[in-house]
């Protein structure tokens, strides 16, 4: 695998630097409204200036951009500090899903307003029985006429409090093998028998919510992929999802860790030395250190993978399960030096560490996806 970028790349790379100099707002103001609404704004800077949804099709109000220059991309405004796009799931899981497996009068309807911020994105796929399993979902979908009426609960619907739509997994055949009796549905949050129950963090924020369905009506035409499909069509979101995040996340862990390594130069410890010079603290960053390379160099193999194979493979559930290792054990190690004073509120290592305990849990289960690496990754034989 060749990591060195062409002269079509490099101007590529530079012209990105240059636009985010140019128009980098800074950090987030405080409180999570105003918060919102500078993400909201920062995106649709993106889009007006052709940087959102990037690796979209042209004709989807995207650059056409080869997955290199995605990946370019995504590592150049993490390390930019760009602020987050307000509607990463849209973005990232739910306009991929819509070009592969949508109508064109589904992609000319959604598509846009994705790019845009004007319609934000949800993803309704986890159930309180079925987290890990989810093909046991219990959600279900009865067909009416041309409308579908769907009833049941989603759990850690992230971004359900602010969206429009949401990539719901349903039970449209309770016969059919619980693989092949789900349908993949566009459901309009803003409609009668919608309930969303916002479920509060550690960390104070009500990022994920509870989803309640009593007899809410879907259009057929909202169908994505075909009735009974819905199965094929979530694993494409879900490996848009994981490897999406891939590039910017590898990169947050190594600026995650200059950060820390400035905090311990700055931190002193026993016999007048900085608690970066301690054996044991050295040798437990230098191990981040180690694992943070492999990080980034798998997820340039996934990248390359992609580029073969043309679509996200189960390689994807590799680099999300190391990344929530590699970020827990950083955010740990910054509290164990930080000691008592960890405890203080103020402390964005606390927010850090108190964030990352969802980590092995959101976008996949750790031990799911340890399953996943072995059977279809490794070809290791199935457990049951």
């Amino acid at each position: 695998m060749d990591l060195t970028l062409s002269p079509e790349e490099e101007r590529f790379r530079d012209e990105l630097r240059a636009w985010l100099q140019a128009n980098n707002p800074g950090p987030e103001p405080a409180g999570e409204e105003a918060a919102f609404e500078f993400r909201c704004d920062w995106q649709r800077r993106l889009n007006d200036a052709g940087w959102a949804g990037l690796s979209w099709p042209r004709e989807y109000g995207g650059r056409g951009a080869t997955l290199v220059e995605q990946a370019i991309f995504s590592e150049e405004t993490a390390r930019a500090r760009a602020p987050q796009l307000a509607n990463v799931l849209g973005i990232a899981m739910g306009g991929p899903t819509v070009i592969a497996h949508g109508t064109e009068q589904q992609r000319r309807r959604f598509l846009p307003p994705i790019l845009s911020a004007q319609e934000i994105w949800c993803q309704g796929f986890s159930e309180p029985g079925s987290g890990s399993d989810l093909a046991s979902l219990s959600t279900r979908a009865v067909r009416d006429g041309d409308e579908w009426v769907l009833s049941g609960q989603k759990v850690w619907t992230t971004f359900a409090h602010r969206a429009r739509w949401c990539m719901l997994l349903a039970r449209s055949d309770p016969d059919a093998p619980k693989h092949r009796g789900l349908t993949y549905f566009l459901m309009d949050m803003r409609q009668p028998g919608i309930e969303v129950r916002p479920l509060r963090q550690i960390t104070g924020e009500a990022e994920f919510n509870e989803l309640f369905l009593d007899g809410v009506r879907i259009p057929a035409a909202n169908v994505i992929g075909g009735e009974g499909n819905g199965w094929a069509v979530a694993i494409t979101t879900l490996m848009h999802e994981r490897f999406t995040l891939a590039f910017g996340l590898q990169l947050q862990v190594q600026i995650a860790l200059s950060e820390l390594v400035e905090r311990l130069r700055d931190t002193p410890a026993t016999g007048g030395r900085s608690a970066f010079e301690d054996p044991v603290v050295r040798q437990r960053l230098g191990q981040l250190m180690i694992e943070s390379e492999v990080l980034r160099l798998n997820a340039y193999r996934g990248l390359s993978a992609v580029m073969r194979d043309g679509v996200p493979g189960p390689e994807g559930s590799l680099g999300k399960w190391h990344w929530s290792e590699v970020n827990q054990a950083l955010a740990e190690l910054a509290i164990d030096v930080a000691g008592p004073r960890a405890l203080l509120d103020e402390d964005r290592w606390t927010y850090r560490f108190l964030r990352a305990r969802a980590n092995s849990i959101e976008g996949g289960t750790t031990e799911i996806l340890k399953n996943i690496v072995a059977e279809r990754v490794l070809g290791l034989p199935r457990m049951r």
